[in-house]
């Protein structure tokens, strides 16, 4: 039995919603609790399925892990299994964040290769370059990347791409070796600040986090911690776009605005009033969409993960944009699914060039990957009658409460059960 949303077209959305812990940090958060004997509480935590599912990734690493609501308890044991099987890791990417942890406390990993998302390949290569200048071996070995060290040293490393993932598994390695480590080109995401200050709360002494140069000095032992994780930019910049698009007034609260700076600004430039306070902020658009052009890149720039919403906004927005796409190439099948909906959109390479439209043509439509899947619910917003949107468990793992949310900011969408 799959779940699909009917979503009703026409509706303008107005009120307040508030985000919970980002998706993209609690998963890494977690694995990293592997770093301490002990019990490690994180609070804030989103209620999304892809929580337990990285629950069942620790639970057969060994771990113990409550999860109550908003609040996540791992009790990592003494001995911790290097194991991470296929049957866990297989449905979803995060789960790769085990690896880094491991290698440090039990000095090897056995980490099957993830699935997840249809976004595009993500090799591992850079994630096993860094362990290996840290002083592991790697290989990829019957379908898991194995890596082993009897020692790890601090080392200079310079990334090819600030890598998030990349950048998440060397840090939490480093953080148990000997000496110094240096990290060039990482990874700037606030979900980065976010598992660094958890790190140092654990014991561990990072600096730089934030900046293209983090600094590691590797200590011989941490401890568990209590952490709150931080709100999620992409669900708050999901509901910036949806009040965009449907001409809304919505505020949205648990987050920090600097987070998502260059989208509120993209929103400002489509005629949006934007205001920003110190946890939140406030969109209201009164009248169509302009057109504004967009290409993604790491943290600063505007978030791979809020392409669909752009490409989304330029669909019924007047004139033409221009998205490009620079980090993942998978990404535009998105599009596929727009042209069901009649937008006017044409792809060349890494770009797609769309012109808008008045209204969208309500269809059924099916979600490859979690924002794709909202992408296409805020599309069908803006669409003349009901628009079906099929494979909506994709929406489920990053999403809390999407449809209740929704329907409580005024949209008319049902979950519905079937074949």
């Amino acid at each position: 039995m799959k779940e699909r949303f009917l979503v009703h077209g026409g509706t303008r959305l107005e009120g307040v919603v508030r985000v919970d812990g980002a998706k993209n940090s609690v998963l890494k958060l977690m694995a990293a609790a592997l770093l301490a004997e002990g019990t490690t509480t994180l609070h804030n935590c989103p209620e999304i399925l892809d929580v337990p599912l990285m629950r069942d990734v620790l639970v057969g690493l060994g771990c113990d892990v409550d999860i109550d609501g908003s609040v996540v308890r791992i009790t990592t044991p003494a001995t911790v299994s290097p194991h991470a099987d296929f049957e866990a890791v297989r449905q979803f990417r995060a789960s790769v964040a085990v690896l880094g942890p491991l290698v440090a406390r039990c000095k090897e990993a056995y980490v099957a290769l993830p699935g997840g998302d249809a976004i595009g390949s993500r090799p591992l290569d850079m994630h096993q370059s860094g362990l290996e200048k840290l002083g592991a071996t790697t290989h990829i070995e019957h379908g898991a990347v194995v890596a082993r060290a009897e020692r790890l040293t601090g080392a200079s490393i310079s990334l090819d791409f600030p890598s998030v993932g990349a950048t998440e598994n060397i840090v939490t390695a480093a953080a148990l070796a000997d000496g110094r480590t240096t990290l060039d080109n990482a990874a700037r995401e606030p979900e980065i600040v976010d598992l660094c200050d958890m790190l140092n709360s654990m014991g561990a002494r990072i600096s730089g986090a934030g900046s293209s140069t983090i600094t590691i000095d590797g200590v011989d032992k941490l401890a568990p911690t209590e952490h709150v994780v931080v709100g999620d930019r992409i669900v708050a910049g999901t509901w910036a776009y949806a009040a965009a698009m449907t001409q809304g007034d919505i505020t949205v609260g648990g987050i920090a605005p600097r987070h998502l700076h260059l989208a509120l600004s993209k929103l400002k430039t489509a005629g949006a009033n934007v205001e920003t306070y110190a946890n939140g902020f406030r969109i209201r658009q009164n009248q169509r969409p302009k057109a504004v052009d967009y290409q993604t890149l790491p943290f600063p720039g505007f978030p791979t993960d809020l392409q669909p919403m752009a490409i989304g906004i330029a669909s019924i927005a007047d004139g033409v944009s221009v998205i490009t796409e620079n980090v993942f190439e998978a990404r535009f099948r998105f599009v596929d699914e727009m042209l069901r909906l009649g937008a006017d959109a044409s792809v060349d390479g890494h770009h797609v060039v769309l012109r808008g439209v008045d209204t969208l043509s309500s269809t059924n439509v099916w979600a490859s990957d979690i924002r794709a899947g909202a992408g296409l619910v805020l599309a069908g917003l803006v669409a003349d009658g009901v628009t079906t949107v099929h494979d909506v468990a994709h929406i489920d793992r990053g999403y809390p409460r999407f449809v209740e949310n929704l329907v409580d900011l005024g949209a008319q969408v049902q979950r519905e059960t079937g074949r």
